[in-house]
């Protein structure tokens, strides 16, 4: 017994230690790739500012680029409104550094192709002027692309789906459900977001909520402090909101005190169990697909939490994640309802998540199982998006047997 306690100190040891190696490897990759951008940032432009010095140029630039990760390692130790200007300030600048990244890249690329073919301008192989029209354009560019990405993501549109579950539930004809995902509610995404999407859900008048998931971006401390319960108690469908946990809410190791604010709120968390609704539905809600990853253990096998439901009945499935398909299929699962991708939030990403994911946005039908997978209603990290609008699903629902599936 003693031996075995002493086997998984070791065992936790070694796992703290491999956290904080990769921590640290990633601040090293972080800070090399930001070293870059603020080297090519002074020879283009910096350097062309009559009142700034490189050391004051560099003291400003490592200011805002580690400010992100000031505010997530040094939280406890700085006054929350010093963590939230920090966590806002480092939002914007993964933004920026994103693109940066992109541009420089693609500059680097062009000027050593033509370097290779011997055609390089003089201009811009020492051509002061030059340096700064190229400088200029990459970062007006850049400026341009996160400011639109900034607008874009304060204006979530409705995205209406029209989708036939071919059983009978009952004397119930139709069904008017609202699905939304990665809100990621806290410093960025405040109560004033969270109210005006409650203002669009109640124009909807749904009859059910769903939400798949990544309600609260990791700490709940927000959440409480600007009574986001009050603005989420002033949604009252028919047959009540339900939601899975996302991968962010078990990234804060706060999912049991997350899912009890969330149970304030009124809304129901399901997490490998499902409910029958109006004795008509059911509502099965599937646990985090990476919560292993993250000192949660496992998930259950998607047969084991089915047992006992009645597929005679239309069966709707909540999953953070849209994953295991063929096993919803399988299982005897309807309309399978994700979030999770944000459809790569800022283009091109969207190019990865459609390689990761079968589908990765809107609507998919495999066999009997309908999916619908949402780019989300709010942001994480950078507080943009370009190439995709927030968003809420409005589903339309008719139950006929002798009619094809949605759309």
């Amino acid at each position: 017994m003693e031996q075995d306690v002493k086997n998984g100190a070791v065992v936790s040891l070694r796992n703290e230690w491999s956290i904080y190696i990769v921590l640290a490897v990633l601040l090293l990759m972080y800070g090399l790739i930001n070293f870059w951008v603020g080297l090519r940032g002074w020879q283009l432009l910096g350097r062309f500012i009559p009142f700034l010095n490189i050391k004051l140029y560099w003291i400003a630039f490592w200011l805002i680029a580690m400010s992100f990760f000031a505010a997530r390692l040094g939280g406890g130790f700085m006054p929350a409104r010093a963590g939230r200007w920090l966590t806002v300030l480092g939002s914007y600048w993964l933004a920026a550094l994103f693109y940066l990244i992109l541009a420089l890249a693609l500059m680097e690329v062009v000027l050593l192709a033509l370097k290779i073919a011997g055609v390089m301008p003089r201009g811009l192989a020492g051509n002061a002027r030059a340096s700064l029209a190229v400088g200029l354009a990459v970062f007006i560019g850049v400026g341009c692309t996160v400011a639109y990405g900034w607008w874009n993501a304060l204006h979530p549109r409705v995205v209406h789906y029209q989708v036939n579950i071919p059983k009978q539930p009952g004397t119930m004809k139709d069904l008017r459900v609202v699905v939304v995902s990665d809100l990621h509610l806290g410093i960025i995404v405040h109560n004033g977001r969270l109210i005006r999407m409650v203002d669009m859900i109640e124009e909807l008048q749904p009859d059910l909520i769903l939400m798949p998931g990544d309600i609260i971006d990791e700490n709940p401390g927000p959440f409480v402090e600007q009574d986001m319960v009050s603005s989420f108690r002033r949604l009252a469908p028919e047959y009540g909101i339900y939601a899975v946990p996302g991968n962010h809410e078990y990234i804060g190791r706060e999912s049991e005190v997350i899912a009890a604010h969330l149970g304030d709120a009124g809304i129901n968390v399901l997490r490998d169990e499902y409910v029958k609704v109006a004795d008509s539905f059911y509502v099965v809600g599937r646990d985090e697909f990476s919560r292993s990853r993250m000192g949660g253990g496992g998930r259950k096998d998607l047969e084991e939490v089915m047992k006992g439901v009645d597929h005679s009945l239309p069966v709707m499935l909540m999953d953070h994640q849209p994953v295991d398909l063929d096993r919803c299929r399988e299982q005897g699962v309807d309309l399978m309802l994700s979030g999770h991708t944000h459809l790569g939030q800022m283009f091109p990403n969207n190019l990865i998540t459609r390689r990761l994911y079968e589908v990765d946005w809107g609507y998919l039908r495999k066999g009997n199982l309908q999916v619908i997978v949402s780019c989300g209603f709010g942001t994480w990290g950078p507080p943009i998006r370009v190439g995709n609008r927030p968003e809420i699903a409005d589903l339309s629902i008719s139950f006929d047997p002798g009619e094809g599936q949605g759309r």
